[in-house]
């Protein structure tokens, strides 16, 4: 052809590869970002055949980069963190040193750099985004209290990873290119160097907080009035890549983090979850490109050249990270299933290793060996998850059967499942037991109390329950649908049940355990449509509403006041 084609022959091969091998992959029950990983390593220089220009294909990932840690920004959620702190804090730093401290004993035997052995085991230290969201929604776990105390965990590690992205750029002054420390580095200038790089951290994190946090959901409502879908998927990714861009040339910090803020501050905005669902075509789009560039990075030779290490860091990635978390999540009194559920769901590595190792590479601090050894156990432990994943049940059930030990450990209860003593009889009986206190749930509750009418209320956010029994407000935490959770709210006792939860998969497993234990109690649903109302009425379960009804008949009887002045 006359003229250029590189970037499109990456794109076509990159995209049309991915798509095949993605494919095959989801067929064989596992995460499509492993397809992608692997339609790189066939496209890239280790493989015959047609290789892609790695330099362009290294820009375009810097691209996914971005508007990947956008998206990690985008739906970061403070309160998925403050719900189960007080275990997912502690465990997670617990599990990153664990697995930190035995990559680096392992690096540093292999005889690697004091810096490369540490990135090296940060690297394996942090779990996939990603594959573990989704190893959580095909299971049914991410609303459970299983799946909020990983998610959570998640998100400290994902910060302690921004964290390193920060220091590694200063490590590669301070170090050499081969990794050994710069001779003419002494204690002062290493100070120097730090305190200089947080700095513009610090004023970078500064001024998103104090302008962008006010400036960026403005922009969005002034182009979301334009009415304008273009205009507003525009100006989302405008605002992703430039403040990446800005936050490089002006404070000398990684694509990455500005990125990662410039979601966080469009989260804060009404309109998130519009730009959310807007920018997500795109996102997924340069997100796949991304993991594409990775694996053309890989080179295959070091499964059979290497297979011992390779062994090693997939012990490390799946076995030390997994009884680490198990360890720790049991010293907090928690069940074993639980244990196993964080246990498994952190047994693998992706994103977040891929952007250290890869800046790290860059930077001469690690050599290529680390990287292909990363990658390759990246591959391999995710391939293996969703397997770990399907086996969480029958372990449980065979632990069951041959141990007392694991009995004992499986049927703890969660302190906060468990309705205090404290509370005075005469508020649990003629109560309403209210299942979910989100916003509807609150609202009843507040109605109710401001009537004097008793409340119990069974919610799964444990972090919610502790602040309901902070201001003396019976409540327990757990799935309705589990009759333990309506035992503890004394549904016995109860005049009425109010299920106040968007979820309707599990309102029959709650009403047939209130109608079992208290046949005379009556019972509220909210529905999501006339359809469900119609079903709850049909399987005679109690009166429904949904919130539209609501509104159109508030709204209703506001116009007829104004008509009738």
């Amino acid at each position: 052809m006359p003229h250029d084609v590189t970037l499109i022959a990456i794109l076509a091969g990159g995209f049309g590869l991915a798509l095949v091998f993605g494919l095959a992959v989801s067929y064989l029950k596992m995460p499509p970002l492993l397809g992608y990983l692997i339609a790189g390593v066939v496209i890239g220089p280790a493989t015959p055949g047609f290789v892609a220009d790695i330099g362009l294909s290294t820009q375009l990932a810097e691209i996914g980069v971005m508007l990947l840690m956008f998206g990690v920004g985008l739906h970061f959620s403070i309160n998925d963190l403050l719900a189960v702190k007080k275990i997912a804090v502690p465990g997670a730093l617990f599990q990153m040193a664990v697995a930190t401290a035995l990559g680096y004993l392992v690096a540093h035997y292999w005889g690697w750099s004091l810096i490369g052995s540490i990135i090296f085991g940060l690297s394996l230290s942090v779990a996939s985004t990603v594959v573990l969201l989704r190893a959580l929604e095909s299971k049914g776990l991410l609303e459970t209290v299983n799946g909020q105390i990983a998610v959570g965990w998640l998100v400290v590690e994902d910060l302690m990873m921004v964290l390193a992205l920060v220091l590694v750029p200063v490590m590669a002054e301070i170090y050499g290119n081969d990794g050994s420390a710069a001779h003419s580095t002494s204690p002062s200038e290493l100070l120097s160097l730090v305190g200089i790089t947080l700095a513009k951290v610090t004023a970078f994190i500064v001024l998103m907080l104090v302008v962008g946090k006010r400036l960026l959901p403005k922009m969005l409502w002034i182009v979301a009035k334009s009415g304008s879908r273009e205009l507003f998927t525009l100006a989302v990714i405008a605002a992703a890549i430039g403040i990446a861009f800005l936050a490089a040339e002006l404070f000398d910090v990684s694509f990455a983090l500005g990125a990662f803020f410039a979601g966080m501050m469009l989260g804060e905005s009404e309109l998130s979850k519009r730009a959310a669902d807007e920018s997500l075509p795109l996102r997924d789009a340069f997100a796949v490109l991304f993991f594409v560039s990775v694996g053309m990075l890989f080179n295959p030779e070091i499964i059979w050249q290497e297979p011992i290490k390779l062994l090693i860091v997939i012990a490390i990635i799946m076995v030390g990270k997994t009884l680490a978390a198990i360890l720790l999540v049991l010293l907090f009194k928690y069940p074993l299933g639980t244990a196993l559920t964080v246990g498994v769901s952190l047994a693998q590595i992706g994103e977040f290793s891929f952007i250290l190792a890869g800046m790290g590479l860059a930077m001469n601090l690690i050599p290529n060996e680390a990287y292909s050894l990363i990658l390759a156990g990246a591959i391999l432990s995710i391939a293996f998850n969703s397997f770990l994943f399907n086996g969480i049940e029958p372990a449980l059930v065979w632990a069951r059967k041959r141990s007392h030990l694991a009995r004992k450990l499986d049927e703890r209860l969660d302190p906060l499942s468990l309705l205090p003593t404290t509370v005075n009889e005469s508020l649990l009986h003629k109560q309403v037991v209210i299942v979910g206190y989100g916003r509807v749930g609150k609202k009843v509750f507040e109605n109710l109390k401001a009537q004097n009418i008793n409340c119990v209320i069974a919610e799964k956010e444990r972090g919610m329950v502790e602040e309901l029994r902070k201001q003396n407000i019976p409540a327990v935490t757990g799935d309705a649908a589990d009759p333990f959770v309506l035992i503890q709210a004394h549904i016995a006792r109860a005049a009425i049940l109010v299920i106040a939860t968007k979820d309707s998969i599990d309102i029959s497993k709650m009403v047939e355990t209130a109608r079992t234990l208290n046949p005379e109690v009556k019972i509220f649903i909210r529905a999501r449509s006339p359809e469900e109302i119609e079903l709850y009425e049909k399987e005679g379960w109690g009166k429904s509403f949904t919130p539209e009804d609501e509104l159109a008949a508030r709204i209703a009887g506001e116009v007829i006041a104004e008509m009738a002045k």
